[in-house]
């Protein structure tokens, strides 16, 4: 049985490597560029407590260097902290909007409501959809639409650079952006003729016109993952493209393991559509794919033991961009097995705590379970 496991993990990893769309390379990145028309653009950013960043990030889009016109619209989502007093005193702040948001109707999610309100409260030709805990570079935006003007995209997004610092961080911040590549492999995403969508949410620059196509953000009003949702619709009637940014960043923090436990169970069951089925498959494959190879390598018999060196090795190998790309050793490579079992034993706390009528509180409200 473990010779079989391991014979199939190492053709799964063969695969994976040579025909699953590249997703581990490196390559779908943006250089600075100008674009050659300017439309108008508007950013929208929707707040919720996030008083400790909000002056990095608002700040950053307030100094942007874009020919056309801009503006920045902040939604202040119920804070309860200084957030819309920090914007509002920003240098620059002429060129910002801050909005009180209204209530949540039902059938809405947090995020995408205060989306809402603030793209009604522009007429821009294209939108800016960004979180209030990224920080850009001056350049960022006209790099985004000089994107969408070259390729033609209804939507363009970015895989911001993520913080990794502290001992958690490094551990799995990595792996999180390289398991969401091989989840949507980038090329797939970016090839019209491919079904494939997906979008990082910290930065999504939108045609008016794509998004008044899918019936605006209504459309996706209940999604609690809203970045793959708007992907998604999106490409049924346009191509989209996502890279890696090398003019944005994230600056929310993870320092514990349990900040990145949070982060995961927070969507991970609804990812699954709340189906024990899907856990169970999903669960099945991951360790297929991650546990089976270290274990043949290290108790397995002969053959098994080759094969399952074979996979961890390949596994590795396609890691190693990944690390590259956040500055890290090569020595975490290996270690992706340890770091997978935590995605997939956080995938698990969050049915389990779906399950259990307790779901997820993120900023003070409820996901993935009863009270939303």
């Amino acid at each position: 049985m473990m010779t079989a496991l391991a014979a199939i993990s190492l053709l799964v990893w063969l695969y994976l490597a040579a025909f699953h769309g590249g997703f581990w390379r490196d390559g779908e990145r943006l250089v600075p560029a100008r674009p050659a028309h300017a439309p108008t653009v508007a950013a929208v950013v929707p707040a919720r407590d996030e008083a400790e960043g909000i002056a990095a990030s608002i700040g950053s889009l307030l100094g942007q260097d874009y020919p056309g016109a801009f503006r920045v619209v902040l939604v202040d989502d119920g804070s309860t902290d200084a957030t819309a007093a920090i914007a509002r005193a920003l240098p620059g702040a002429g060129r910002l909007t801050v909005l009180d948001g209204a209530p949540r109707p039902p059938g809405w999610a947090g995020k995408l409501w205060a989306l809402h309100q603030g793209i009604a409260a522009t007429d821009a030709e294209y939108l800016l959809l960004t979180d209030a805990d990224i920080a850009h570079d001056a350049a960022h935006l006209a790099t985004l639409v000089a994107q969408a003007e070259r390729s033609g995209a209804d939507m363009v997004s970015e895989m911001v650079a993520l913080n990794c610092e502290s001992l958690a961080e490094r551990a799995l911040v990595p792996a999180f952006v390289y398991l969401f590549a091989m989840l949507y492999p980038f090329p797939r995403v970016n090839d019209a003729r491919r079904a494939t969508a997906a979008a990082a949410g910290g930065t999504v620059l939108i045609r008016r016109g794509a998004l008044e196509r899918i019936g605006g953000i209504a459309a996706i009003r209940d999604a609690l993952i809203d970045d793959v949702a708007l992907a998604a619709a999106v490409k049924r009637g346009g191509p989209i493209w996502i890279g890696y940014s090398l003019l944005a960043r994230s600056i929310r923090r993870y320092p514990g393991f349990a900040d990145i436990w949070r982060m995961v169970a927070r969507s991970a069951y609804v990812q699954l559509r709340h189906s024990p089925f899907l856990l169970a498959l999903t669960t099945m494959g991951l360790a297929l794919v991650f546990l089976v190879p270290p274990l043949a390598a290290l108790i397995g018999p002969g053959v098994a033991r080759a094969c399952g060196l074979a996979a961890w090795a390949v596994m590795a190998a396609t890691f190693a961009p990944t690390l590259r790309r956040f500055g890290l050793s090569l020595l975490w490579a290996p270690a992706l097995p340890l770091i997978a079992l935590f995605y997939m034993a956080a995938t698990i706390g969050s049915a389990v705590d779906h399950h259990r009528g307790r779901g997820v509180v993120w900023k003070r409200r409820a996901y993935a379970g009863p009270a939303r």
